[in-house]
């Protein structure tokens, strides 16, 4: 392989480098979060938000990022975020008081949003046709294999050295790839245009009506609300239903199995159909699997197909970003509808889930996940025949 070929592949693991320091920008708080708990036990109910706060930024401001990053500059506005996230790690590492670490974790939801938004769209970018959907493919294991590597890396470390030498590993890990990429992308001509529209608020509106009234942009976001309103929900839920003295090995493979889905499987398939069919597929996938449970099928096996299917979904919405979208900027407005999506699913999920959980029991979870699941099966369905023309 010649060195002019290489460099892609290259740049691809770095920017999927960069998402794992995205990604533990929620595992390092939610892995070791009984650490933390005991650090600020004064906090009570508030002490939640440590964790969630995080997700505020993205919620309001995912599709905004989108539009930033068109203006601005991609690598600029990614190295920026990293470095942002570098420092508030570094803060977070002094262990300040609870509003102080909470005003932290604000912060960093601009530097959390600025990367989810703006490395898919330059691994879309830099990516041959041929290798563009197993690129993508790899992007979305980013959550996955960060908490995964927290969990069985960075929580024997925190066990051993403390929390404040977790943050300080993981602001040191942002920092050396921020340098990385910057001095990758140096020279690197990536034909990315600059937007020439203004930043206010009324263009910033614009592009929010035109993004969710597009069938092309919107529809990722759309289907990945579904998606994250279950997802992280049910690994804080699924243990409840485990032995206790396999909890915590089975709920860290749960999302490995999703990872080796969209990596194998998804890779495959794209080749064979469109994203959005592969979507499709999964959510009908999930809600037949999950109907199971009512069969007496062991919950364990259950899970773990469960979880195999959700990868389907996992994989192909971030392919179906680049599929139904041609220009990078229609591409970040995408990744950023599914920044905000995702992160009010995430904020959400495990609330609405609960609740359900405490009223109508077990059944009633089951049946609402299975009715999450045909809803976003059903909203890809029609945004697909709004893109033929066949619904208005």
């Amino acid at each position: 392989m010649s060195k002019h070929s290489l460099r892609p592949v290259v740049l691809v693991l770095l920017l999927w480098l960069a998402g794992l320091g995205a990604a533990a920008q929620f595992a390092k708080i939610a892995v070791p979060f009984a650490d933390f708990r005991a650090l600020y036990s004064d906090a009570g109910p508030e002490f939640g938000w440590l964790l969630s706060m995080i997700s505020v930024v993205g919620i309001f401001l995912g599709l905004t990022a989108g539009v930033l990053v068109a203006k601005f500059g991609y690598v600029k506005l990614l190295v920026l975020g990293l470095i942002l996230g570098a420092a508030m790690s570094f803060w977070q590492a002094s262990l300040p008081n609870f509003p102080t670490m909470l005003a932290s974790r604000l912060i960093e939801g601009f530097s959390h949003l600025s990367i989810v938004v703006v490395a898919p769209t330059l691994i879309a970018q830099i990516s041959s046709d041929r290798f563009r959907g197993m690129a993508m493919a790899l992007w979305s294991t980013f959550f996955g294999v960060a908490f995964a590597i927290i969990a069985w890396v960075g929580l024997p470390f925190a066990a051993s050295h403390g929390v404040s030498l977790l943050l300080s590993s993981h602001a040191l890990f942002m920092l050396m790839v921020a340098c990385s990429l910057f001095l990758a992308f140096h020279r690197f001509d990536l034909n990315l245009p600059i937007s020439n529209a203004p930043m206010n608020m009324i263009n910033i509106l614009r592009q929010h009506i035109r993004a969710y009234r597009s069938p092309n942009i919107s529809a990722p976001a759309i289907g990945w609300l579904f998606y994250t309103l279950t997802f992280v929900a049910l690994l804080a839920i699924i243990p409840a239903t485990l032995p206790v003295d396999s909890r915590a090995t089975f709920v860290g493979i749960l999302p490995l199995v999703s990872i080796a889905t969209a990596l194998i499987i998804v890779s495959g398939l794209l080749s064979l159909m469109s994203a959005t069919n592969i979507v499709i597929i999964g959510f009908a996938l999930a809600a037949s699997v999950v109907l199971f449970t009512f069969t007496g099928l062991s919950a364990s096996i259950v899970f773990v197909g469960l979880f195999a299917v959700l990868g389907l979904i996992q994989g192909a919405s971030f392919a179906a970003t680049v599929q139904l979208n041609k220009t990078a900027e229609d591409r970040a407005l995408a990744n950023g509808a599914m920044a905000q999506m995702g992160n009010l699913g995430n904020a959400l999920g495990t609330p609405i889930l609960l609740a359900i959980l405490s009223i109508f029991g077990i059944t009633g979870l089951l049946l609402t996940i299975c009715g999450l699941y045909l809803a976003g099966g059903l909203a890809h369905v029609l945004l697909s025949q709004r893109r033929k023309g066949i619904v208005d």
